[in-house]
């Protein structure tokens, strides 16, 4: 479990190129996920070997300046709720307004590690200015500039001193899946349809994280820890409408399991809120099982299913491979079918595959259909082997692997979920050199 960080304060102070300059920092160096950018306020990112998740609260505020107002105090009361620290970004060139003075009230009521950034300071003089912010009373500041990245080290330095030791989790052999998606879709009562009324729970497990409810379900031969994001206690004063408090709140249980059961209601499709939550599983290399509730209230004809259906794989592009299942919890149809999927995509997760089968069954392939040939260089593949992940990862050795394009990565990537079924399971390819 990384600690989540969250950057906070007013509109235009900067917050979005400070994250994405650290966002970038570890994108470009670990991988290159397309869908990445679908996603533009969660991300994670790491300094001197201490990962964390970064949440950009700034992407979340749409509106005039008075709704400005109760967005950003809606946010930062659910940042301070559920991020392990914050940093409070406020401009230089600015100084102090009404705005920031609010935000500061309310984080100077809390614990938890505050990093203050006075951004724009980009000269000496600039640095004289930023002392008036010692008036804000949350003590010690960081002048950066986030467009070149000037003192963002020892902003970054302070702030992973400060964030709490996570323990590491204790293996449970159990497979772990979250309930997740938006406000309303029906999370609540599809937990309550599996063990609600007959409530077959063998124990409540206050969840590692100090939100999300782990629920035991043994029944009809299956044994999970079910995550339960919809029974987080819900803060009265956060709208449910609030797309950052569905994302917030996923966040913690999406990083926490091994499959996501992303529920949709039916009478609202697959919208950016949901797409989101989608992403956040996908970039986290959870397994996932997309349900579409509220089936029964959904006018049909013949291929509506298979329309719907269609709209969302086209919205999921290129990680299509995901189970759909229409289900109805008010009905109870199908329900037991979503759970039954939910652990065979946890199976196709652990899946391993013998060194051997990979080459006999992918090396022939790879040779009717070899790399195109870049700058005049011809790549060859030798030798395939999975990489010790929880997750499905392959390694494959090449000559050249500077030349291989992300369009023969995703064919290699087609071709193990046709052979292997990797069906629900984000997979990734890696080109290494021999």
């Amino acid at each position: 479990m990384s600690n989540i960080v969250a950057i906070v304060g007013r509109p235009n102070v900067g917050k979005s190129t400070f994250f994405n300059r650290l966002i970038q920092r570890r994108e470009a160096i670990v991988d290159s996920v397309s869908g990445v950018t679908r996603d533009r306020h969660y991300g994670k990112s790491d300094w001197n070997g201490k990962e964390f998740s970064l949440i950009d609260t700034g992407g979340y505020v749409v509106g005039s300046d008075d709704e400005f107002e109760t967005e950003i105090d809606k946010q930062v009361e659910l940042a301070i709720d559920e991020a392990d620290a914050i940093i409070f970004m406020v401009d230089v060139d600015s100084g102090i307004t009404p705005m920031d003075e609010e935000v500061a009230k309310l984080l100077r009521k809390i614990k938890k590690p505050i990093f203050l950034a006075v951004n724009k300071v980009d000269n000496s003089s600039r640095q004289a200015d930023a002392v008036e912010f010692y008036s804000l009373g949350l003590g010690e500041f960081y002048t950066i500039a986030g467009i070149n990245g000037s003192g963002t080290g020892e902003l970054l330095d302070a702030l992973v001193e400060a964030l709490p030791e996570k323990e590491e989790e204790v293996e449970v052999d159990l497979p772990r899946f979250a309930v997740v998606g938006r406000p309303n879709a029906g999370k609540s009562s599809f937990i309550n349809a599996l063990i609600g009324e007959e409530r077959y729970i063998v124990t409540d497990i206050a969840g590692t994280t100090r939100d999300a409810i782990d629920t035991k379900y043994n029944r009809f031969g299956f044994e999970f820890n079910l995550v339960d994001t919809a029974g987080i206690r819900r803060k009265a004063k956060v709208k449910e409408d609030l797309e950052f408090y569905s994302v917030m709140r996923s966040v913690r249980a999406i990083e926490h399991s091994d499959v996501c059961i992303l529920i949709l209601d039916a009478t609202r499709g697959f919208d950016g809120q949901v797409q989101n939550i989608f992403w956040l599983a996908q970039r986290n290399r959870k397994g996932i099982v997309i349900l579409v509730n509220k089936w029964d209230l959904v006018e049909k004809e013949t291929n509506t299913m298979k329309k719907i259906e269609a709209d969302i794989r086209r919205e999921i592009e290129p990680f299509t491979d995901v189970p759909i299942v229409f289900i109805s919890v008010l009905e109870k149809q199908r329900i037991f079918k979503a759970i039954e999927t939910a652990v065979e995509v946890y199976k196709n997760r652990s899946k391993k595959i013998k060194t051997s089968e990979l080459n006999d069954t992918l090396l022939p392939l790879i040779e009717n259909y070899p790399p195109p040939a870049y700058k005049g260089k011809f790549v060859k593949i030798k030798f395939i082997t999975q990489l010790p992940t929880p997750q499905p990862q392959f390694a494959f050795f090449c000559n050249l692997p500077q030349y291989v394009r992300e369009p023969y990565k995703r064919f290699l990537e087609n071709k193990l979920r046709e052979k292997f079924d990797f069906n629900g399971v984000p997979v990734s390819v890696y080109m290494r050199k021999k």
